[in-house]
């Protein structure tokens, strides 16, 4: 289905001045009608009269079926008779053949957080497509068949997903999206914002399991068969691209085009979060601790150069052992050292 734009004149308000006046001439035909049809003068001429003031006004008000009023950003798909009439894009007040249906199979499905249009007026309760399911909820349906084509946001609620290496992770995407092809959209799928949805989550599951949550050994998750540095915490920019690049892959036959994708919520699951931080905090003290004893061996060297170069003090290597010692003691410890003062003789 390759999509049609409509290039009709904006010519709505000839079309309605015209009908309006149309219909009110029908009305005093038919009037005058009654006139002559109690008079005894023209009774056959009375009765024309009222047949055609009676025809006009029934039949008179269908062009103003054709009226649409278009706003910055909105498209109409029409039909005519089940076939594929055209789309309005542009703005303006425009009149279409009065027999076009207009026809959108998601207008009455909204998306958490998404900015569909909205023309005020109140319909029955709808339904929420989350990114999870559906969840019944008291949302105005939208009144008309109208498409947005603004950029919209739809704001996927958290999933569990396990990450490469098992373990349950928590992460929730924002994907800016909007309709580029009004006839794919309404056409090659029931309905192009469900089918948003779940290949969002499809999307963000097949992702999500390639990487772990930071950066692990022997991991390979550009699938080149080496091993590199990749996480879902470290590489949270590179991770966002790719579900944008699987979403878009999934949803070009929908008409839909995705402009960007983001990471908005990224976390362990609750049975595993203490477990993992602790396995972080542990990670981070050995971390320190090794700062810690490089720096504290290399203060330890220096004093000693400094100590034979200048020649204050000559030590043998058992003192110098013991002083190596009480060196690392004091500069690797988690308390302050209690000097010790030597009153007596070095040996």
């Amino acid at each position: 289905m390759t999509e049609k734009v409509l290039s009709v004149k904006r010519n709505g308000f000839k079309v309605m001045f015209l009908t309006i006046a149309a219909l009110i001439a029908f009305v005093a035909i038919f009037v005058v009608g009654i006139v002559f049809v109690d008079s005894e003068e023209a009774p056959v001429l009375g009765g024309i009269m009222l047949a055609i003031g009676g025809l006009g006004m029934l039949l008179g008000w269908i062009p103003l079926a054709g009226l649409h009023v278009m706003k910055p950003q909105e498209a109409l798909v029409l039909t005519l008779f089940g076939k594929y009439y055209g789309t309005l894009k542009n703005d303006g007040f425009y009149w279409v053949n009065p027999f076009c249906t207009s026809f959108n199979p998601a207008a009455k499905t909204k998306l958490n957080q998404s900015g569909d249009v909205n023309s005020g007026n109140k319909a029955a309760p709808a339904v929420i497509f989350g990114a999870n399911g559906a969840v019944a909820g008291d949302v105005a349906a939208v009144a008309n068949n109208k498409i947005s084509l603004k950029i919209m946001t739809l704001n996927n609620s958290r999933q569990k997903i396990n990450d490469c290496l098992g373990n349950p992770v928590e992460i929730g995407i924002a994907v800016m999206w909007r309709v580029v092809d009004t006839a794919k959209a309404v056409f090659n799928v029931d309905n192009y914002k469900e089918y948003l949805s779940l290949q969002c989550d499809t999307a963000v599951r097949n992702i999500v399991r390639i990487y772990p949550y930071d950066v692990a050994e022997n991991v390979d998750t550009t699938g080149d068969g080496m091993a590199d540095e990749g996480s879902l915490r470290g590489s949270s920019e590179i991770v966002a691209e790719r579900i944008r690049q699987e979403i878009q892959s999934k949803v070009d036959d929908a008409g839909l085009e995705i402009i960007e994708a983001r990471i908005t919520y990224l976390a362990y699951a609750p049975e595993i979060a203490a477990v993992m931080l602790q396995r972080q905090q542990a990670r981070a003290i050995i971390d320190a601790r090794k700062m810690i004893v490089d720096g504290a061996v290399g203060m330890v060297e220096m004093a000693l150069d400094r100590l034979e170069k200048g020649g204050m003090v000559d030590l043998d290597d058992e003192r110098k052992a013991a002083m190596v010692s009480n060196l690392l003691v004091v500069l690797c410890g988690n308390h302050d050292a209690q000097p010790v003062v030597n009153s007596g003789t070095l040996y």
